[in-house]
């Protein structure tokens, strides 16, 4: 069974707008492992966020990898320019394009890690055909679009069985919403190793050092 390490992902879309630089600054050195952008269109999900300039500025600040995540709802237009602008990882929501291997494809030959998203209620069977050319899965928790909402218990058994799904493959699973200190506990036991970091756990928690060691502390002995 291949071991993924404990990642550690700061949402940015939580951060601090006016200094989105010094945030990142601030995150960088105190050990965040990647940073997570929330791309919004208005269209797929209720709400508009980060663009190609927010990308461009972290990339400019960090040379950690820079995820973004594309709820968009014309993924296939968005790839490369994301990728131009910085990104190392994307996200492509499955319920976004009936073309999704093309849009994996495109990820490829952009240069970046693929990766597919999905929403609460989509099937962990939905990601069967596609397990053997992605490198990441990122599992929502709540329903996409807005921060601060509240965990979705029953999405458990869907991570359960896309870890099961995983096999021996290389691919990182992540968790999207909601994800607090003692949720990382549970989800680490359970397979996941990849946090997106929020209001939760994170931001308004006070020094930003503090709250991710104390996060990797926790969870020590699941991920050796």
């Amino acid at each position: 069974m291949t071991q993924h390490t404990l990642t550690l992902a700061p949402s940015l879309m939580c951060g601090d707008f006016q200094s989105l630089a010094e945030d990142v600054r601030r995150l960088d050195s105190a050990g965040a492992d990647q940073f997570h952008l929330d791309v919004m269109d208005g269209v797929f999900v209720p709400n508009y966020a980060m663009g190609l300039h927010d990308v461009a500025a972290v990339r400019a600040t960090t040379t950690k990898k820079i995820d973004c995540h594309l709820m968009v709802s014309n993924p296939d237009l968005a790839v490369k320019v994301f990728a131009k602008a910085g990104a190392d990882i994307m996200h492509v929501h499955l319920e976004a394009t009936p073309h999704i291997a093309r849009v994996i494809s495109t990820m490829k030959d952009a240069g970046v890690e693929p990766g597919v998203a999905l929403n609460p209620g989509t099937p962990a069977q939905a990601l069967i055909p596609i397990l053997d050319i992605i490198d990441h899965i990122l599992i929502m928790t709540v329903n996409p679009g807005f921060a601060g909402q509240k965990y979705l218990d029953w999405v458990d058994t869907k991570i359960t069985t896309i870890v099961e799904l995983r096999g021996d493959r290389d691919i990182s699973i992540g968790v999207d919403g909601a994800i607090s200190p003692e949720r990382i506990r549970a989800l680490s036991a359970m397979g996941a190793n990849t946090f997106i970091l929020g209001t939760s756990t994170l931001f308004g928690h006070g020094d930003y050092r503090t709250a991710l060691d104390s996060v990797r502390n926790r969870n020590a002995h699941c991920h050796r």
